[in-house]
């Protein structure tokens, strides 16, 4: 097959981009820029060398530019990684995100649908949170953002829906990598520099590992290509549940083990629970989001880690 990755350079393009060599497809690799050469070096340290690091340009919200780049590229499978996934930017800048979130994935949908071929797109938690309940989020409950980048994730997902392409929505939350801004790099760089922080105990969910997600797209691509009946929405983050404040604690475990084996310097930063009224924001974000996993779980080949494995991994590779 041969698959475009939209949002190339993003968090989960780039793990899309060490997994490639192993499936025996042929992937394209586009973005609005080339990938930064620091990036780009880990990238193919991570892959031994194998991953393809070279960016092709392409603006998603361009109709022409993307028909065309199916039309001569002979694209089987889209993959879109590209999204506007600033939460808090996203309340003043609702056009922007409506723009990249909706109105790009159903250019793409539209695209895919007069090609014959599949759009896997990748959505969000945040398009649940405003009803209160404390039980995963299942692929059929209805969506109920509590803010602008959630409502136009929702959008986005409708449009594909309406579009009557074949296609695969993927939600996911909490997404970590060893690329780009994340909190697991944050917190990383604040229990480095900081004696205290606090963290936010009273939002529930569930840290995913980036390659781990990386990895469950490829074992679904491969699912739906034997088995038509597949397509259609599937909940995938790592296996367990916590707050936010547990998430730091463990980045913060996990990276102190590392040091010890190394000889590195051990952080001793305290880190301090707090609510979520503790910091105003814009967002009213999730209270708890966790996600249903039965469905994807009965794919073969996908695997569903426990969150803290997943984070010692990446924590290993940043160290």
């Amino acid at each position: 097959m041969n698959v475009l990755v939209t949002g190339a350079n993003g968090q989960l393009g780039s793990e899309m981009r060490i997994v490639a060599p192993d499936t025996g497809n042929r992937f394209l690799f586009t973005d609005v820029a080339e990938m930064p050469r620091e990036q780009a070096e880990l990238v193919s340290r991570l892959s031994a060398g194998r991953a393809d690091v070279s960016t092709t340009k392409l603006d998603i919200t361009d109709s022409e530019a993307v028909r065309q780049m199916v039309n001569t590229q002979r694209i089987d499978v889209i993959i879109n990684c590209a999204a506007y996934t600033n939460v808090e930017g996203a309340e003043d800048n609702y056009e922007l995100a409506e723009l990249l979130n909706a109105s790009a994935p159903a250019i793409l949908a539209d695209a895919m649908k007069d090609a014959g071929g599949l759009l896997v797109h990748i959505s969000t938690d945040y398009v649940f949170g405003k009803e209160p309940y404390n039980v995963p989020c299942k692929e059929d409950q209805k969506g109920t953002p509590t803010g602008v980048y959630g409502l136009t994730k929702l959008h986005g997902e409708e449009k594909i829906k309406a579009s009557g392409c074949k296609s695969l929505i993927v939600r996911t939350a909490w997404l970590y990598s060893e690329f780009g801004k994340n909190f697991c790099k944050t917190m990383l760089s604040l229990t480095a520099s900081k004696p205290q922080i606090q963290v936010v105990m009273d939002q529930a969910g569930t840290p995913t590992y980036a390659l781990d997600l990386a990895r469950a797209i490829i074992a679904l691509l491969s699912a739906v290509e034997k088995d038509s009946s597949l397509f259609g929405v599937y909940h995938f983050s790592n296996e367990g549940v916590c707050s936010w404040f547990d998430f730091s604690n463990m980045v913060q475990i996990l990276s102190n083990d590392s040091a010890m084996a190394s000889g590195g310097q051990l952080r001793k930063c305290c880190i301090l629970p707090c609510r979520s009224t503790d910091f105003p924001s814009k967002v009213v974000r999730p209270a708890y989001s966790v996600l249903d996993k039965s469905k994807i779980k009965s794919i073969p080949g996908v695997e569903v880690p426990y969150w803290v494995y997943s984070l010692k991994k990446c924590i290993s590779n940043l160290a």
